[in-house]
């Protein structure tokens, strides 16, 4: 495993304040352009904007003399500058980094969740996507097999959702504003609600959340509050995953300020869900998945320092009982081969004679 040059590892650095601070200037988005418009002899401001589709959407923004408005259109100039500096940046980290950018249609998804205020109110992109941030997050170039997807998975705390008292707007709008095709799927539950959306190609995204533990809401879809009309999948082994999250970007556009699992919490969860997969060949193409993520991880995550932390993190999943014991164990021992030192140099801090017993 290769960390990149100290130079794009600042330059990550760099680019993760600038898109975290660009998200708050999302009314007036550097990839449109203010318009002085003359009537009646007075002039005033609109601002246009690309609607995806070769089309402008214009918007009133008011009077030219209010001085408010004069002093944002000004300012406006610097916000595009820093704009397309951040495109150059985002250019040069997969380019000449070899770093790696999701396909453009899943950034414009995960670009327009953002938008909305997802990972404001604590939502945390998970899944294959997330993996792929974890190249600018700690400075590494991953292997392209372990990152191939065709959906993003999204997860926010069940707690959070039911009482941040806010929420993003409506997922299905927000969806069909990147391609229409886009529509709620219908739960295996037989519930009215929806935690999972589709387009015509076969794109899919989902909502998770954390298990609830009680009987009652098994197999049941929760209602999140703040996910503008979506429901979540309730998983076990969720709040493991999405406890103390980071920040980083999503290398799309001029990228994307995002919240992930911490790295180290990833790696565990994806060893111990590959340790509970079925053997059938579903279960074998997403264990094989899981594993690979887990183990790229693992050697990376040592190869950057970040060691002693995995070796926490695995230690707080041993602790919590046997089934996580058994998962954890059948996971390293599936882990493929050019990955086992790493891993094994990480679960020999455990117990030895707990690993035997578990065995």
């Amino acid at each position: 495993m290769k960390q990149i040059d100290i130079m794009f590892r600042t330059m990550v650095a760099e680019l993760q304040q600038r898109a975290f601070d660009a998200q708050w200037s999302a009314d007036f988005p550097p990839t449109g352009r203010f318009v002085s418009v003359k009537v009646d002899n007075r002039s005033y401001w609109y601002f246009d904007q690309p609607d995806g589709q070769g089309r402008q959407k214009r918007r009133y923004v008011g009077p030219a003399e209010d001085r408010e408005i004069a002093v944002r259109v000004s300012s406006f100039k610097g916000e595009k500058d820093d704009y397309r500096n951040r495109r150059k940046m985002v250019s040069a980290l997969t380019r000449e980094a070899g770093l790696i950018a999701p396909d453009r249609f899943t950034g414009q998804v995960v670009e327009a969740l953002a938008a909305a205020g997802l990972f404001r109110l604590r939502g945390v992109l998970v899944g294959t996507v997330a993996f792929q941030c974890y190249a600018a997050y700690l400075g590494v170039r991953l292997p392209m097999a372990a990152v191939l997807t065709g959906d993003a998975d999204l997860a926010q705390d069940y707690a959070i959702s039911s009482e941040v008292e806010d929420s993003i707007p409506p997922i299905v709008d927000l969806l069909q504003g990147i391609d229409p095709s886009f529509r709620a799927l219908p739960h295996i539950s037989g519930s009215s609600r929806s935690s999972a959306f589709r387009n015509q190609a076969g794109y899919r995204v989902e909502f998770l959340t954390t298990n609830r533990g009680s009987e009652e809401y098994a197999d049941q879809p929760a209602q999140m509050p703040a996910l503008g009309g979506a429901s979540a999948e309730p998983l076990r082994y969720m709040d493991f995953l999405i406890r103390d999250p980071v920040r980083t970007v999503l290398l799309h556009g001029a990228a994307v300020s995002v919240v992930v699992p911490d790295p180290s919490r990833f790696a565990v969860h994806k060893l111990i869900v590959a340790g509970r997969r079925l053997d059938d060949a579903a279960g074998k193409a997403k264990k094989d998945k899981d594993l690979r993520q887990a183990g790229t991880l693992f050697e990376a995550l040592q190869e950057t320092g970040e060691g002693a932390n995995l070796a926490d993190v695995l230690q707080e999943a041993w602790d919590r009982g046997p089934s996580w014991r058994s998962a954890i164990t059948t996971g390293v021992d599936a882990v493929q081969k050019q990955y086992q030192p790493a891993v094994h140099r990480i679960f020999g801090i455990l117990p030895l004679d707990e690993v035997e017993k578990a065995r």
